[in-house]
């Protein structure tokens, strides 16, 4: 780093804001400074800013708004700033407000006055909505492809799991029998439809505001179009106080993250308790796991219950933007700077919950037999022996719910399973009852008899697994 770079806090000036204080004839407070700075969270826009300033300068230059000379050194002068800041030799002073000062005042620095013509055509305003925009269609770019693991993780297991059999939950009680295979690809399905909304979301922001200025255009004859595909755009916004004021894009956005977490957080809670002695039905890698500092038996599922715990604090930055958007008169407030923490702290624990997720749904470890000894118990099959009663014998179907209540209750004096009760049982209740009932008694008749789309049959979890890697993968 240069000389003339780490003596910048030093010099004559550097307090007092040089690029928009014209107009005051005090320097800010500190308090102030504190208040009003944004440095501190809108440096991750850098690269964003430079790439959208670089699009802007080039297409003055274009329009002979600036001169092809001019523009050249302009482009050059915030390469080499892009440099300095990925290689650390950067100095951030809270005085200079935020990412668009730091980069225009140390331009300055660097070709002297040529850099106060970057700013010809636009404001603030643009420029900052139009960083936040391409700092979002990054992270959905790089959240798509963690989703896609996540389904992956999830989908080996399916393949793995597609007749392992386990007991499905209503109310969490005991419902009916089903495989774990199956009880997966929900989550599948959960995380492809997460990667529609942000899909979804990117085609709606890909919008460029840059152009539309403080809030009413500009007199200068510019090219909003031009800079709209450089940055990859698929057209400017069509209002110029929309596309200052407009934070759409990011309650969009952070909807998106709220479901996605949602999602995490079910299966996190189910981990959690199958993880659990009273469940037992899995075990998780000690490289997910945490132990107690007093009881040396404990393997804590931490990873899981932060995943759980996470989902707050992206549910609560939704509920922040909103909160901040919805007294706002148009055009731009200075509310709207409060815009950006909440996305990156949304986008910060999404990105860390689906990497613990998919890792922990990739070193899973199943105990089968538990699976299947609770899946035996709580009388799963009863909605069988029930559809037996309509299909064998014709009853109605709530006649045969009754009757399937009755000889439930006989099972449950007997303390046995329905597939161990004698058929005498079960024919004191309904004398039409015969062996054949025993057919459709055991789980694993139960499971594999459940061949409707989308059902829980392991032909059909394969076939869906099928589906979902042509589909997702």
């Amino acid at each position: 780093m240069s000389s003339e770079r780490k003596d910048h806090k030093n010099r004559p000036g550097a307090a007092s804001n040089r690029l928009w204080g014209g107009r005051f004839a005090a320097t800010p407070s500190e308090i102030m400074q504190a208040i009003n700075a944004s440095i501190f969270f809108d440096s991750r826009f850098y690269a964003q800013d430079i790439r959208a300033s670089i699009a802007h300068v080039k297409m003055l230059g274009d329009r002979n708004i600036v001169t092809k000379g001019e523009t050249r050194k302009i482009v050059g002068g915030l390469n080499k700033i892009r440099q300095e800041i990925e290689k650390g030799d950067f100095s951030f002073d809270p005085a200079l407000e935020d990412i668009h000062m730091h980069v225009e005042a140390r331009l300055t620095e660097l070709i002297g006055p040529s850099a106060g013509k970057l700013h010809t055509a636009r404001s603030r305003n643009d420029q900052a909505v139009t960083d936040f925009r391409l700092w979002v269609r990054d992270a959905i770019d790089k959240i798509d492809p963690a989703l896609r693991d996540f389904q992956e993780a999830l989908l080996d297991q399916v393949a793995t799991h597609a007749e392992t059999i386990l007991p499905g939950f209503t109310h969490l009680q005991i419902a009916q029998p089903v495989t774990l295979g199956h009880h997966l690809m929900a989550y599948v399905e959960m995380a492809g439809r997460d990667r529609s909304r942000l899909r979804d979301c990117r085609k709606r922001l890909n919008e460029s505001p840059l152009g539309a200025a403080a809030l009413a255009g500009t007199p200068y004859p510019i090219d909003r179009g031009q800079t709209a595909q450089i940055l990859g755009f698929d057209r400017p916004m069509r209002n110029s106080m929309d596309a200052v004021s407009d934070r759409d894009f990011a309650l969009d956005y952070l909807s998106a993250l709220a479901i996605a977490a949602t999602h995490l957080s079910r299966l996190a809670e189910e981990l959690i308790l199958w993880a659990s002695a009273p469940f037992g039905f899995i075990t998780l890698s000690d490289r997910l796991s945490t132990g107690s500092s007093i009881m040396p038996q404990k393997r804590n599922p931490d990873a899981a219950e932060l995943t759980r715990a996470k989902t707050g604090r992206i549910n609560g930055a939704l509920i922040a933007l909103l909160t901040v958007m919805k007294g706002l008169p148009l055009a731009y407030s200075k509310d709207m700077q409060e815009d950006k923490e909440p996305v990156f702290d949304a986008t910060d624990s999404i990105e860390l919950c689906l990497a613990a997720m998919t890792a922990m749904i990739a070193d899973l470890n199943v105990n089968k037999e538990a699976m299947l000894d609770a899946a035996r118990a709580g009388y799963s099959t009863a909605t069988d022996l029930a559809d037996w009663l309509v299909i064998e014998l014709g009853l109605p179907f709530r006649e045969a719910h009754h009757v399937t209540g009755r000889i439930v209750k006989r099972a449950e004096e007997r303390n046995c399973r329905l597939d161990e009760l004698p058929l005498s049982e079960m024919q004191a209740v309904d004398g039409s009852i015969h062996k054949g009932v025993y057919s459709v008694l055991s789980v694993e008749n139960s499971v594999k008899s459940r061949r409707s789309l989308g059902g829980t049959a392991p032909v059909k979890v394969r076939a869906a697994a099928r589906t979902a890697r042509k589909e997702f993968l």
